[in-house]
């Protein structure tokens, strides 16, 4: 794909096609399927290996751990990467081939173990580490690619379209084991090892995603320097020597705005992380009436492919929840959009507690499928005015540490909450982080401003484009 010609005297980006944007997106189809069968799986994995429900969220801290360190290092490396191949596409290369390599190894572990005489729940955590390492290596500079290419006033459906195109990966990724069993493949396996159907299923995740960056690399041409600088008022380039440790000063200096965002983000994802990592343990026990130690039985993997696809109907509902975010911010307002989404999210949360019939649990999604299109969508487009042109891929990587510390504090405390507080109960959890979506809702409404407010953080922006 060839961005629109424009000259360097121009002022300001052009406007891409609806297909430009599709093709600039098109990994995140691949990235998200890998998302969910991770999210959908990997606690019955780890189950499947011996895990114990209080020690689920320990292992969960393999991806928050590594989107904390990976993000902003990959964000500050490609905003000062001018490569052949482009400015964010390589790191999508890099991360889509290592992720692939995890995505065939971490359901494989246990076979692993008998070769290298290893521990099974160590391989699966060191896969599982490649997984969410890679995963951010190439997830980054997609976001960071929409404000490279897109005008301001793109932002929001630049963001929606990738809302969008995770739906489908992820409604792909999150039922592709039930699918599978459907079809004949078993979801039963030997005490310490994992179904064929969810292997099976990474086996085609693997291939998805590889295809899908393959896909956005070919069709896309990102902006040269030079270009950037035209979208700049025509202001020189000046070739800096970057460090790393530049990112500390970065957060330092992060836009209010984004702090505010933060804090949304700190309640949304807190409460995100306790629905993947706990919905398996929540159904066999509350739905299932299972003992929270009954980790192997058919009925247990069951409810691993109910999980599995109750996150693929809640991903399915944020397709088309995505294609209304932009109308809806227009009548409404983008906060007020994001807040409405939250609150649906936290009611939807809560009432999988209220809601026995296994049958009925797609109620709860259709308001979780509200509130993840938003989550994708809204706070990245309220924010994108706020950051300077040439700090677009560290202020992505610095936003999303308010998406991975809520995630670790939660990892932490969060298996032995459950354990000690609730007695293995985790639906009460489940309802606990619905309450945390509903205080990001009025956080949302009482501290994050309005796109009609002027973003003065970034009026006395430096004079000159630094690459």
């Amino acid at each position: 794909m060839e961005p629109p010609h424009s000259s360097l005297s121009r002022r300001i980006k052009p406007n891409l096609s609806m297909a430009q944007i599709i093709n600039m997106s098109m990994g995140f189809l691949g990235i998200q399927m890998a998302f969910g069968l991770q999210n959908g799986n990997a606690s019955r994995i780890l189950a499947n290996f011996g895990a114990d429900v209080h020690e689920l969220s320990w292992f969960w801290l393999v991806a928050p751990i590594t989107g904390l360190i990976v993000q902003p290092i990959i964000g500050h490396m490609g905003d000062n990467t001018w490569s052949p191949l482009g400015r964010r596409k390589p790191y999508f290369l890099i991360g889509a081939v290592l992720c692939a390599i995890g995505l065939v190894m971490l359901p494989n572990a246990a076979s692993a173990t008998q070769v290298m005489a290893a521990n099974v729940l160590l391989m699966a955590v060191i896969f599982l580490a490649i997984m969410d390492a890679s995963i951010n290596v190439a997830m980054e500079p997609f976001r960071a690619l929409v404000g490279d290419m897109l005008p301001k006033h793109q932002a929001t459906i630049g963001f929606s379209v990738q809302t969008i195109l995770i739906g489908i990966g992820a409604v792909i990724g999150s039922d592709l084991p039930n699918w599978l069993t459907k079809l004949g493949v078993s979801n039963v396996a030997p005490k310490g090892f994992v179904a064929d159907n969810v292997i099976y299923a990474f086996y085609i995740g693997a291939t998805v995603l590889i295809l899908s960056i393959v896909y956005t690399i070919v069709t896309t041409r990102e902006y040269s320097p030079e270009e950037f600088a035209s979208f700049e008022e025509g202001k020189p380039v000046v070739k800096n020597e970057s460090k790393l440790s530049d990112i500390f000063k970065d957060f330092k200096n992060a836009p209010s705005q984004m702090k505010k965002l933060g804090i949304v983000q700190f309640f949304s994802w807190f409460a995100l992380f306790t629905m993947w990592v706990f919905t398996t343990s929540a159904l066999a026990t509350h739905h299932f009436g299972l003992s929270p130690d009954d980790t192997h039985s058919a009925e247990f993997n069951k409810a691993g492919d109910l999980t599995g696809s109750l996150f693929g109907s809640y991903n399915f509902y944020a397709i088309f929840f995505a294609f209304a975010l932009t109308p809806i911010a227009k009548f409404i307002g983008k906060k007020q959009t994001h807040a409405l989404a939250l609150v649906c999210g936290g009611l939807g949360l809560i009432s999988m507690y209220f809601i026995k019939d296994i049958h009925s649990l797609w109620i709860s999604m259709v308001g979780l499928g509200f509130a993840w299109a938003s989550i994708l969508a809204m706070p990245y487009a309220m924010l994108i005015d706020y950051i300077p042109q040439k700090k677009m891929g560290v202020y992505m990587g610095i936003f999303n540490f308010f998406i991975v510390i809520p995630q670790i504090i939660n990892g932490i405390f969060g298996g032995p909450i459950v354990s000690g507080v609730f007695g293995k109960q985790a639906i009460d959890y489940i309802v606990v982080g619905g309450v945390c979506m509903l205080i990001g809702a009025v956080v949302t409404m009482i501290f994050v401003k309005s796109e009609d407010e002027t973003p003065k953080e970034i009026e006395g922006e430096i004079k000159q484009v630094h690459f």
